[in-house]
């Protein structure tokens, strides 16, 4: 297979507090013949509070980051579904607002940078669909997830808004009704698991705002795969996965029953079905015990 390369923009969770993510992330990379440059010089995305609290600098920001992809002439891929949002809704307005873009680069020019408009944005997910293709990653499963029920957790981020989402992609995607994850499942040789909650959202990000609210939307989301019969979660969010691995005590609290199930990365599903070991996966970094391997 040819040899894929991109830049990575790791976001700052993946490297602070889901560094399993990370590790797994390397680990499949080097299965699947890709090279990844990561972007250090990059910076956090800024989620939605900078955009909510400073519109133009958050466009910055984020323009700054792609702009190191830029210079590598590389497609940018994230593995956060925030950072996939932020980027992708950057790239978007400035390329349809040349006064905005203007704008931005004369802040860019303070640190010898340029938006230039030459560089695609993916989330590793669909760079691993459409690149590497499914086809692809059948071929190379060596471990078969063919005895466990996978519930697939999108997270609300990575897919909306449709029209934002689907600008660069060779195979549309219903935010409403979406596929990819549940094709990668199968794919690896799983059964995928249907359930209401599986695209809505984490709860991550009223947090802060409304705590009761984030731990209601965590609870209902692992009590939708658990009446689905799944045996563990898949999320291609680090963020989703805080929420869901981290926080059952007080999901469990909120909704008036006890929910708890072991979530992966999307990475850690691939690497299992391509023979990675736990440790090369940081399976032993959850807090809802990975117990099945």
């Amino acid at each position: 297979m040819k040899k894929l390369k991109y830049a990575l923009f790791t976001g700052c969770t993946a490297k602070q507090s889901t560094p399993e993510q990370m590790i797994s992330t390397m680990a499949v990379a080097q299965k699947l013949n890709i090279e990844l440059v990561e972007l250090t010089e990059a910076s956090c995305c800024g989620a939605s509070h900078l955009q909510d609290y400073d519109d133009f600098l958050s466009l910055v920001l984020n323009a700054r980051n792609i702009a190191y992809a830029e210079k590598h002439e590389l497609t940018m891929v994230t593995i956060c579904n925030t950072c996939q949002l932020n980027t992708a809704m950057t790239k978007n307005r400035l390329d349809n607002n040349s006064e905005l873009k203007d704008r931005v680069n004369e802040k860019l020019k303070e640190v010898d940078l340029e938006y230039k408009d030459t560089s695609k944005i993916t989330h590793f997910l669909y760079a691993i669909i459409e690149d590497v293709g499914l086809e692809k990653i059948k071929d190379m499963v060596v471990a078969p997830l063919s005895q466990f029920n996978i519930a697939p957790f999108y997270g609300c981020h990575n897919i909306h808004p449709s029209e934002l989402h689907n600008e660069s992609k060779k195979t549309l995607e219903s935010s409403y009704r979406p596929t990819s994850l549940d094709d990668l499942i199968i794919a690896c040789g799983g059964k995928t698991v249907d359930y209401e909650e599986k695209n809505k959202c984490c709860g991550f990000h009223v947090e802060l705002q409304a705590p009761k609210t984030a731990s209601i939307l965590t609870g209902n989301a692992i009590a939708g795969a658990m009446d689905a019969n799944a045996d563990w979660m898949v999320t291609p969010c680090p963020l989703c996965h805080l929420k869901l691995d981290t926080q059952t005590h007080h999901a469990s609290k909120a909704i008036g029953r006890e929910v708890k199930l072991p979530v992966l990365h999307m990475q850690q599903m691939i690497g299992l079905a391509l023979g990675c070991s736990s440790k090369e996966l940081g399976l032993q970094h959850h807090v809802s015990k990975v117990d099945f391997v």
